[in-house]
């Protein structure tokens, strides 16, 4: 199986983690082939023309590109090994699409605005909607251990950078982004979601995302808009 699968990604992108923790809750074994986004390889542009982006999954020979559909893909060609990412019911199976979409166009850019901003000032202003969308992700968690229940599942996955990367901004910016007990459910879904050996296991140094994140924003601060 090994040389049937490859993952092309970077040590650090949350995008490429989602594939990764999928692969390991569904116990399949893969090559990972790390690229260097100042230098991409002929490969991934091969795979890749239309976004020239990772994570690219190659199997048996042919590419499929973008997270969502990754994870997807995977959960439609790997049925028998695990509990199913997505649920099986048509109404929950939409819904976990919409919240999915709902992380990567309203909440992971809101919180990323607050990283990228300039000034105290700002980043205190676009930290209000940050807040809002984590309140509307709270919301969800309701009687739930997980998104989709009792294992980890699609949304869990999509949602997953938000665990591990969320004190990594506050320790760069030095502004306090979650207050746990405000945010109880999730704290708890937080904790939850790393403590999974599939997760845990795969998670990037925090030394290093601390020194990533810490150069990325001395250059938005200081990078004239």
């Amino acid at each position: 199986m090994a040389d049937e699968v490859k993952l092309y990604r970077t040590w650090s992108s949350p995008y490429g983690l989602r594939i990764v923790w999928a692969m390991h809750i569904k116990g399949i074994e893969y090559e990972n082939v790390f690229e260097d986004l100042s230098q991409k390889s002929p490969q991934l542009l091969q795979y890749n023309p239309v976004h020239k982006k990772i994570p690219v999954l190659v199997h048996k020979g042919k590419p499929i590109c973008e997270s969502l559909v990754i994870l997807e893909y995977i959960d439609e060609t790997w049925k028998k090994e695990t509990t199913p990412l997505l649920p099986q019911d048509p109404y929950e199976k939409a819904m976990a699409r919409f919240w999915a979409k709902f992380v990567d166009d309203k909440l992971l850019p809101s919180v990323w605005s607050v990283f990228t901003e300039k000034g105290y000032e700002a980043k205190k202003e676009a930290f209000v909607p940050a807040v809002q969308n984590l309140e509307i992700i709270e919301e969800q968690l309701k009687e739930k251990k997980f998104f989709g229940g009792e294992s980890i599942g699609y949304v869990d996955l999509v949602l997953g950078w938000i665990a591990y990367l969320l004190d990594v901004f506050e320790e760069v910016i030095d502004l306090k982004l979650f207050d746990a007990h405000k945010f109880p459910l999730l704290s708890g879904w937080m904790k939850n979601f790393c403590d999974a050996p599939a997760i845990k296991q795969h998670l990037p140094p925090r030394d290093k995302l601390v020194t990533k994140y810490l150069l990325l924003h001395e250059k938005y601060q200081t990078t004239s808009n």
